[in-house]
């Protein structure tokens, strides 16, 4: 007979709108044990799992006395009833272990709290809940006319029986706003394929209460060009010669663990969790183009490209190669340029874009040198061509076309010489583009590199001094001679626009010995621009940029992710207007 072993959430926190699928570990009829989901269509053993989830008709209204004086998390300590509480005792015991024994070595303060549930049940759980209210905290209830509070708040128990609302009976549920307040439980039970009748008992399995899902404050798009662009109702530039364009790192599920993001809430980390907030943030710039770094090759196929195509966007994805990253197939990320089909189509310009999209290693090399150097950056190249009116051309009727390259440079600090190799050769590559036709163009990404490094050196000026003293470190000679990087874009960093022309308020969010953001990385170890947006300024001019954070929204305790974000990075936006380069 199948059995059921184990049932657990990613997030013990259920958040409104985001999808739960527990894991559910089953034991078979040979003692094997599996994780595959067991359905009426395909039985195992002559049973299949049926899933339940409920919540109270009331709301949880239970605090556990002793997790507040062993410090266990609030959100950890709420149950709807005495009774809820006995059934999940055995799983909640194991909090209060964890808790006193890193504190208490003597076991005293445990035994005074916990003492007299180690060994006699529910029973004796339940008779020492209704003799006494020494194990419940109580507060004023939240059902009083107030707004119900984003995270748990200490309320009233209630007296008498409680009632249980079914809500769904699928292996998923996405909890709602009639959910908040509640807790939920889970149950999975095996069913007699034939009978229909179960044939195990039930497997609970009791989450937190439900809550709402913050969300971080809007961000304005501020008019900071020589003209101003006007804006309709959607935070869209109305003009129809102007278009937005997006950059952001969504920071990749693989990388977003509780190892790398100890001080942010776990529930704040889950997948189901920042793709709705990404969905939600990106969709919400409106912005015409997207480009998107660290986006997993399942997340796009299964995630970002459907729900976009709602939204009337195109994609393009490259992801990195499997000779690099030795992971599963489905954990490899890329880049992904989306762009709305309204607005741009896609054109097959030439072999120098697609070139660009693999890292390219001469077979001459050593193999050191190909340890070195093959770090799978990734350089999306993408040319569109407009459907709007491009008011800056020469002459009426030329096709207004568009070249935006989206990249992620090699992310580690002891290797600067490699960053910058593949910044040159990025740059070198879209100099070939640039040659072929009259095109404007953009690049964005996640450089990896601070302002005021050799890779934002090469970018922003065009070289990189001599002296710099990252060239001191190239093991490989890929630098040499120095003189080689240069390129010849006219290159700009569209945020400098803010130290230009934008009110002081966002002025004050920017650098003034870089001209560059504060900020568009924040962990708790480091805080520092690695985003840019580039422009060719004699074919493009920025019209408006999004603002900017400034230090005092971040967390001072966590820094970010913070709950309200989905990432570590922060999205950059700009507008842009084609002119012709006669008039630039």
């Amino acid at each position: 007979m199948v059995s059921v072993l184990r049932v657990h959430l990613p997030s013990e926190i259920p958040i409104v709108g985001c999808e739960l699928t527990p894991y559910v570990v089953l034991k078979r009829l040979d003692g094997s044990a599996s994780t595959e989901d067991v359905n009426e269509a395909s039985p195992v053993d002559g049973c299949f799992l049926r899933y339940r989830c409920i919540h109270p008709t009331e709301q949880a209204t239970l605090q556990c006395l002793g997790c507040v004086k062993a410090k266990i998390p609030i959100s950890k300590s709420y149950h709807c009833s005495p009774k809820c509480f006995s059934d999940a005792w055995q799983h909640h015991r194991a909090l209060h272990d964890r808790a006193t024994s890193a504190v208490n070595e003597n076991g005293t303060e445990e035994e005074e709290l916990f003492g007299r549930f180690n060994s006699s049940g529910s029973g004796a759980l339940n008779s020492g809940l209704s003799g006494s209210t020494s194990n419940v905290a109580q507060s004023p209830s939240m059902n009083n006319g107030t707004t119900t509070p984003s995270y748990p708040a200490i309320i009233t128990e209630r007296s008498g029986g409680e009632t249980w609302f079914e809500v769904a009976r699928t292996k998923t549920y996405t909890p709602t706003a009639d959910d908040i307040g509640h807790v939920l439980k889970f149950e999975c039970v095996p069913v007699d394929v034939e009978t229909r009748i179960p044939v195990g008992s039930s497997f609970p399995y009791f989450t937190s209460r439900v809550i709402p899902a913050p969300s971080p404050s809007p961000r304005r798009l501020i008019p900071v060009g020589d003209v101003m662009a006007h804006l309709d109702s959607d935070g869209r530039a109305a003009s129809s010669g102007t278009f937005t364009v997006l950059s952001y790192n969504i920071l990749s599920d693989v990388y977003a663990t509780n190892e790398l993001y100890s001080y942010c809430p776990s529930w704040a980390l889950s997948w189901p969790y920042r793709r709705q907030n990404l969905l939600r943030e990106i969709v919400g710039y409106h912005a015409d183009i997207l480009c998107l770094q660290e986006v997993q090759s399942d997340h796009f196929e299964e995630f970002f490209a459907p729900e976009l195509d709602k939204h009337g966007y195109q994609a393009l994805y490259k992801k990195k190669t499997a000779e690099v990253y030795n992971g599963s197939p489905y954990a490899i990320d890329g880049c992904a340029t989306f762009f709305r089909r309204d607005r741009f189509s896609h054109v097959e310009f030439n072999k120098a874009a697609q070139s660009l999209t693999e890292a390219v290693i001469p077979t001459a090399q050593k193999k050191n040198a190909l340890n070195r150097l093959l770090k799978d950056n990734i350089a999306l190249i993408v040319v569109l061509e407009a459907k709007f009116s491009n008011q800056g051309a020469d002459a009426p009727g030329k096709r207004q076309l568009l070249c935006v390259a989206n990249t992620h440079i090699n992310v580690h600090h002891d290797l600067k010489d490699v960053k910058l190799w593949q910044v040159h050769t990025l740059l070198k590559g879209l100099e070939k583009i640039a040659v072929s036709a009259d095109i404007p163009m953009l690049v964005c990404g996640d450089f990896n590199s601070v302002p005021g490094s050799s890779p934002h050196a090469l970018l922003a000026m065009g070289k990189v001094d001599p002296m710099h003293p990252e060239l001191a470190v190239d093991p490989l000679g890929i630098l040499r001679p120095a003189s080689k990087l240069t390129h010849q874009l006219p290159l700009v960093s569209a945020y400098s626009s803010f130290v230009r022309m934008a009110p002081d308020q966002h002025r004050r969010r920017m650098d003034p010995t870089t001209n560059e953001p504060l900020f568009t990385n924040c962990t708790r170890d480091f805080i520092g621009t690695l985003d840019y947006i580039f422009y060719t300024a004699d074919s493009l001019m920025v019209d408006s940029l999004l603002e900017l954070l400034d230090e005092d929204s971040l967390r001072k305790d966590t820094a970010l992710p913070s709950p309200e974000w989905s990432s570590d990075h922060i999205a950059l936006l700009a507008g842009f207007r084609c002119v012709p380069r006669s008039r630039r």
